[in-house]
């Protein structure tokens, strides 16, 4: 019987045991010397041909262009972008193309809105200001999460990075469980009121162990405070009532010096002297003993490190690739094995031993034969996506859309590519006056566009004023000044799918044009409205 006529779940199950049987430990890891692209090829292809599953080729220069610019600087490429590039004949393009993306001010941009994404999916903004700051001065991933758990006290030395835990303050149970998944991949709610029943590994003192580490925190005015005493009970299903003890999702259990509850008069004192430091706006002493610290050195121990690492490699392939090596997200336990296990331990050794460089681990990523294959699939069934043989589409996130938007519906004129610094500073402007977003859909995993931002491209005038009017500066504005339908067309294309028409789309398009020559800008109009609201222009492929 042949792989393919297995479900991909039986076929990870008996990759995961083979290996096993064939003693795959971390010695056997390819060398760490090798180039992040050649791992994720190396891992990706072996694990094709052990299924016997053949892979999608590599996409056209358009659509590759178009897939990089969007996940490293969060909008299409300009028109002279993408024409250049296409016309680039150097064997490097591709490289040259991911560092001058890297190095301007659209990806710190896209990243502050990336990791908002990631750290606060209910509300991406929230951590705005602290990881502006954070991405400007090039922080590791471990340096955001020391910051967000430990938030100096110094504001300018991390403004605002004490919101993820004050966002959080008044569900201590919501702070745990969301600092598991987001940091380490777990998902530990399930463990509160019993074990976990599908997960062996997870328990009750799990989830209340890590509760424990915020269990003392509180806030105190403006500033977030840590008591040096507490404890956290909770009843087994047996009904018995134990007290927690501090535990990593590991098992491992922290030690902590003793201490004592306070007598009434103490913390009635205490009570006061918290009052006083909230009127002069100053803050609380640490505590003599901090969980949260105690948290923050387990997590990045050399013994305990996997969970973090594992986690932000998992998220960051999924944002590049459109699915996880683990899925879901945030079950990244013994039952639920990797698609590819060797490439994201390697992975992960390989941003533990590079300070946890988030840019480091992109720039590999996209380099990839694995990241540039076609998201066509022209040889029958298509393959489930954990296999990573053909491109996954991706929803355009709302800053992406938003975005994109905006920039295919200007007049390509005012985009130079010759002048890097201008073109950036255009680009800035057109990020600033983005108005769009906040009523664009967040995408999640299988994604369907809502009726509600179907009915705003349907029905709102606003996207008449700000995406069709026609003016000098607007695309609309410039197809109107082109001699012939011909050209328009051409430059429409170019300016919303970053790609020329093929032949059957051409004579569509241009026999829409003529047949609204009685009213030519309606038409102008009508046909810049089709392409931005395409399902290719909301996807990114």
């Amino acid at each position: 019987m042949s792989y393919r006529m297995l479900t991909s779940s039986i076929i990870l199950a008996l990759l995961v045991l083979s290996r096993s049987a064939q003693g795959q430990e971390e010695e056997t890891l390819l060398p760490a010397e090798r180039s992040i692209a050649e791992v994720v090829d190396f891992y990706v292809d072996r694990s094709l041909k052990e299924i016997e599953l053949s892979s999608a080729g590599q996409a056209k220069d358009s659509a590759l262009l178009r897939r990089t610019t969007l996940d490293l600087v969060g909008r299409i490429p300009t028109v002279h972008e993408a024409q250049n590039y296409l016309a680039n004949e150097a064997a490097d393009k591709r490289i040259q193309l991911v560092d001058r993306l890297l190095a301007s001010p659209g990806y710190r941009q896209h990243q502050v809105n990336e990791l908002g994404r990631l750290l606060h999916p209910e509300n991406s903004t929230q951590l705005q200001k602290y990881l502006t700051h954070a991405v400007n001065k090039d922080a590791s991933w471990e340096l955001i999460f020391r910051d967000l758990m430990l938030p100096p006290a110094k504001s300018d030395e991390a403004p605002e990075a004490d919101r993820f835990i004050k966002s959080r303050i008044g569900d201590i149970d919501k702070l745990a469980n969301d600092t598991s998944v987001l940091f380490f991949g777990v998902n530990i709610s399930c463990a509160k009121c019993h074990d976990h029943p599908l997960v062996e590994q997870w328990k009750q003192s799990h989830f209340f162990g890590m509760k424990s580490f915020f269990s003392r925190t509180f806030a105190n005015g403006d500033f977030l405070s840590e008591r040096d005493y507490g404890a956290v009970q909770f009843k087994t299903t047996a009904g018995e009532t134990k007290t927690a003890q501090l535990m990593f999702l590991s098992g491992k259990i922290v030690d902590e010096p003793s201490w004592k509850e306070p007598t009434e008069e103490e913390k009635k004192k205490l009570k006061q002297q918290l009052e006083e430091l909230k009127k002069k706006k100053q803050p609380t002493p640490a505590p003599s003993f901090s969980r949260r610290g105690k948290l923050v050195e387990v997590a990045l121990s050399a013994e305990e490190q996997d969970f973090f690492a594992r986690n932000i490699v998992n998220r960051v392939w999924y944002r590049v690739f459109g699915n996880g090596i683990v899925m879901p997200l945030d079950q990244m336990h013994e039952g639920n094995p990797p698609s590819h296990p060797e490439l994201l331990d390697w992975l992960a050794r390989d941003m533990v031993a590079h300070n946890y460089d988030l840019k480091r681990l992109l720039r590999g990523l996209v380099l990839s034969k694995a990241y540039a294959r076609q998201s066509h699939w022209e040889q029958g069934t298509r393959p489930d996506p954990e296999w990573f043989a053909v491109a996954n589409t991706k929803p355009l996130s709302r800053h992406q859309y938003g975005h994109s938007l905006k920039l295919a519906s200007m007049n390509p004129d005012q985009f130079n590519l010759e002048d890097d610094a201008k073109l950036n500073e255009q680009l800035n402007r057109v990020y600033q006056a983005n108005g769009f977003t906040s009523q664009l859909d967040q995408p999640i995993h299988d994604f369907q566009v809502s009726t509600a931002e179907a009915l705003l491209f349907s029905n709102s005038e606003r996207v008449t004023k700000e995406l069709l009017q026609e003016s000098g500066n607007t695309l609309v504005g410039k197809l109107k000044s082109l001699e012939n339908d011909t050209e328009r067309v051409e430059l429409a294309c170019w300016s919303i799918l970053s790609r020329a028409p093929d032949d059957e789309e051409r004579k569509i398009l241009l026999a829409y044009l003529a047949s609204r020559s009685d009213r030519p800008v309606e038409g102008i109009q009508q046909l810049v409205w089709a392409l931005l609201t395409s399902t290719e222009f909301r996807f990114n492929h």
